[in-house]
Formats: C-alpha cells, sequence, structure tokens
C-alpha cells in the first residue's frame, strides 16, 4: 500500500530559546493516509468548509467559538476512518532535558531533526511506500529533509518514496495535521483556556475517540492516535 505523511509541528522555540520558551513540550506530527483516499478526503474537506461557509486554513490557532461546529465536524471526518486508512501520530520532546551539546553538537536544527526521524521510523513498514510532505520551513542547512530522506531509506524496511517541502496555506491536508496536532500540543502545554472553545474542541474530540480521560501518552500498538512521549534523560 502506498501512503502519504503531512507532517507539521508546534513549539520549535522550545529548542531554539529553551530559558524564554513559554511551552514546556515540543511536539511533532504526521497524518498517515492511504493514498487511494486523498482525493475522497479532500472532497469531503471541501465540503465541510462549503457547507459552514468556512473562510481561510483550517489550522488550530484560527480555532474561534465561530466555526466550533465545523471542527467538531472535522473531527468526525478524522476519526470515520479506520487506523488503516487514515491516522495520527505525534512525538512529545521536553525542552528542559534536551542537551543540545551532549547529543546534538550544539545545533538545535540538527536535535529537531533527529525527533522528527523518531516520529516517523517507527510507522514506516515493510511492503509499504510513502510519500512525505512537511510544511515549509527556513532551515540553517538547506539539505536537512534531503538528509532525513537518505537515513530513513537506510534506516526502514519499506520504501520512503520522496520527502518535500509544502506551505501548508495551500494544502489542507497539512492544516488537518496542524490542527489534530495542536490539540495534543494544548493539552500538554497546558495554554488553553479552560472551558473556552478549544477546550471544549478537545473534549469532543477525546470523546470520540473513546477515551474517558484527557488526551494522554499512548504505547506504539495504539494506531489511531499514537501519543509518543519520549523518556530523556537531564545530561
Amino acid at each position: 500500500m502506498r501512503y502519504e505523511i503531512y507532517c507539521d509541528e508546534s513549539h520549535p522555540d522550545v529548542f531554539w530559546s529553551q530559558s524564554s520558551s513559554r511551552a514546556r513540550y515540543l511536539c511533532i506530527g504526521g497524518l498517515w493516509l492511504a493514498a487511494d483516499l486523498r482525493t475522497e478526503v479532500k472532497g469531503r474537506l471541501r465540503e465541510l468548509t462549503l457547507r459552514h461557509g468556512k473562510i481561510g486554513e483550517l489550522k488550530w490557532h484560527k480555532v474561534h467559538a465561530k466555526w466550533e461546529h465545523f471542527y467538531r465536524d472535522l473531527i468526525d471526518l478524522f476519526v470515520s476512518y479506520d487506523a488503516e486508512q487514515l491516522r495520527f501520530r505525534c512525538i512529545l520532546v521536553e525542552g528542559d532535558k534536551v542537551s543540545m551539546e551532549h547529543y546534538h553538537d550544539g545545533d538545535p536544527e540538527l536535535g529537531f531533526y533527529k525527533f522528527y526521524y523518531q516520529m516517523l521510523v517507527h510507522w514506516i513498514e515493510s511492503g509499504h511506500e510513502y510519500a512525505i510532505y512537511c510544511d515549509n520551513k527556513t532551515n540553517r542547512q538547506h539539505d536537512r529533509l534531503q538528509k532525513m530522506h537518505r537515513v530513513l531509506q537506510h534506516a526502514c524496511s519499506g520504501q520512503v518514496v520522496s520527502i518535500q517541502a509544502l506551505p501548508s496555506h495551500e494544502v489542507q491536508l497539512l492544516q488537518l495535521a496542524d490542527f489534530l496536532l495542536g490539540m495534543v500540543s494544548s493539552r500538554f502545554n497546558n495554554d488553553i483556556e479552560p472551558g473556552g472553545t478549544k477546550d471544549r474542541v478537545i473534549s469532543y474530540f477525546e470523546e470520540r475517540l473513546g477515551k474517558q480521560w484527557k488526551l494522554l501518552p499512548t504505547s506504539k500498538g495504539v494506531r489511531k492516535l499514537n501519543i509518543f512521549k519520549i523518556a530523556l534523560e537531564e545530561a
């Protein structure tokens, strides 16, 4: 089977300015989509935006009370597919436990992509092909994605066909990845108003996933929504 993976990150400032960041966790996530369903899922996203009269991007930071029912329908769309058709995985990295000097040659960008790799590598499986799409960002080293591609090809039994950066404002599936990641990031970084719109949207997501409590780290084998809170020891 061929999969497309749409990726995004939240709070990269945790790595670049650990002392001043208000967040605790860097979060990197990927939306795994069976490629033969891309046209269908994009059509359903388009239908939702038209039905609700939603203007602009679907991204988490744009969630507003006016569009709460739209975002609930977006959650319903994600949940309506089984885990082999559409699933989401993210990694949580506790910024103040990452030693850039000891493990990443004093290079936050290198550290960032090492954790990006960790988010991807465990779900790239034998017998499948993967095309990976990342939100476009400026890197100090322009070949970071090419290097990650080579490392993944070497490490994985599945075939990584390509990795490329795309502008998220033009790609609704990247925006959907941003939305899903935003819910996890907000829950773990405690940066939402209790009882506010975002809190209600997250509670609805938890309810639709069948969880009785807040979003929590999962085991590796959980497929629909996988939250990998990496265990780090301070150097």
